[in-house]
């Protein structure tokens, strides 16, 4: 697919600029015939002077000694007249529509937005808004994560932006194309999520945001079940399938409906909630490497060990006492939010402790 990005942009600038190419080509034509047939009487600058206060109809006298002895170069200045005025006029025609039509106020911005993308580090890129990826945002922006998101429809993006209160940062284009993630700025993000209403098009997003960034976790959607193991294979570090967890919760919802509510409340960010499950990793150094649950300080600060998923992949839920915290580990506590950053930097990180 062809890169859509700033397309009014283009169509205004291409507007512009052949209007300018028009007028340009009939003031360089303009001087070269004064020139010519003046056979070096006249000068470039009076003969380019002659054309422009010819085009532009302001009425002068003419300028150039002698002309009335050039009886063509009267037919060169009729021609300029009919011919030339028209340019000037569609020329000016479309510098006004730029302005008028706001596509200047849509350049500035949109050149402002790619600023402002362009200072992002660390982000994650969202490709497709539609209901998944609006949602996805939502969430984003409830934890405070800086993000991008990437569509090709217009509307929808002007939409969700009004949602955001025009504080939405995005580009309007094709996530398939390298360039469009290159202007999302996937060579600094954490992350890509490829959230398309098309299996084919997410594989294409997983191979090209794998290539652009080999450290990027990938998360893709899958609207098929055979499409899973394809997009592990094309580099998705997580494959969701809506269709599925669907199924799966509807399921719950059924049989088990408290559960269900607990666990949503749990995990749902910015719900006013102020108890939530977390994914606290224990890095290179921790003072809790090596040590039983028992010997460190997690419950006094107010975290319940809900699980801990073990370096080589496996879980261990509901961990007893004595079991053995090694690096590379990630603890799956239950806590006050306001008391996760608080224990990452002070009990598992060490920091100040």
């Amino acid at each position: 697919m062809k890169l859509v990005f700033f397309s009014s942009r283009r169509s205004a600038y291409g507007r512009l600029i052949s209007a300018a190419a028009v007028l340009g080509a009939v003031m360089l034509l303009g001087a070269t015939s004064y020139y010519a047939l003046g056979q070096g009487r006249w000068s470039w600058f009076d003969c380019f002077y002659m054309t422009i206060i010819t085009l532009s109809t302001v009425g002068f006298a003419e300028t150039l000694q002698g002309m009335n002895e050039v009886p063509e170069a009267r037919a060169v200045t009729i021609a300029l007249i009919v011919l030339g005025s028209g340019t000037l006029l569609y020329f000016i025609s479309s510098l006004t529509a730029l302005i008028v039509e706001g596509d200047l106020q849509g350049i500035l911005r949109r050149r402002s937005m790619q600023r402002a993308i362009g200072t992002l580090n660390d982000h994650v890129i969202v490709c497709g808004i539609g209901t998944t990826g609006r949602h996805i945002a939502t969430e984003l922006s409830a934890v405070g994560i800086p993000f991008v998101v990437v569509d090709m429809d217009r509307l929808r993006l002007e939409e969700l932006n009004e949602e955001f209160e025009g504080g939405l940062l995005y580009v309007l284009g094709d996530a398939t194309d390298d360039h469009t993630l290159e202007l999302a700025g996937v060579e600094r993000a954490r992350g890509v999520i490829s959230a398309l209403n098309d299996d084919k098009a997410n594989l294409f997003v997983t191979i090209t945001a794998r290539a652009l960034n080999p450290n990027a976790r990938i998360v893709s959607k899958a609207i098929e079940s055979s499409t899973e193991a394809k997009l592990r294979r094309a580099g998705a570090d997580a494959v969701v399938a809506p269709n599925y967890i669907g199924g799966v919760r509807l399921f719950s919802e059924m049989v088990s409906p408290k559960t269900v509510a607990f666990l949503d409340r749990m995990v749902r960010f910015g719900s006013g909630i102020s108890v939530g499950i977390e994914a606290i990793d224990i890095p290179e150094g921790s003072p809790l490497v090596g040590k039983r649950i028992a010997e460190t300080d997690l419950r006094e600060a107010g975290a319940l060990v809900v699980a801990v998923h073990c370096s080589d992949g496996e879980y261990v839920y509901a961990p007893g006492s004595e079991h053995l915290l090694q690096e590379g580990d990630s603890l799956i506590v239950l806590a006050e939010s306001r008391d996760v950053k608080k224990l990452r930097t002070n009990v598992v990180a060490g920091v100040g402790a």
